[in-house]
């Protein structure tokens, strides 16, 4: 059985039901002047429990295909951003 690459990237869009658009930074050299240059990819990732928000950083992994674009799924949510708990408030019955 082979190992199923997995992914690192950050939330960038959570508006899609059960999708989520996931953005992976990484550094390439320029093949003539050497130059290293930031590229960016956007993968569509399926999230069955509609868990992540934007900013949130995510672990993807490759599965079959899931739809026209969409072929990584989610395996956990490593860092939850901008997350803000709800205060409860005394004296409210």
């Amino acid at each position: 059985m082979q190992k199923r690459k997995g992914l690192i990237g950050k939330v960038i869009n959570n508006k899609m039901e059960k999708t989520i658009v996931v953005e992976f930074q990484h550094t390439v050299q320029h093949p003539r002047y050497g130059k290293v240059m930031r590229r960016r990819t956007r993968l569509k990732a399926h999230d069955e429990k509609k868990e992540c928000l934007i900013g949130d950083r995510v672990r993807v992994v490759e599965c079959r295909p899931l739809s026209k674009e969409k072929h990584w799924r989610v395996v956990e949510v490593l860092a939850h951003v901008n997350r803000v708990e709800p205060v409860p408030v005394e004296g409210i019955s």
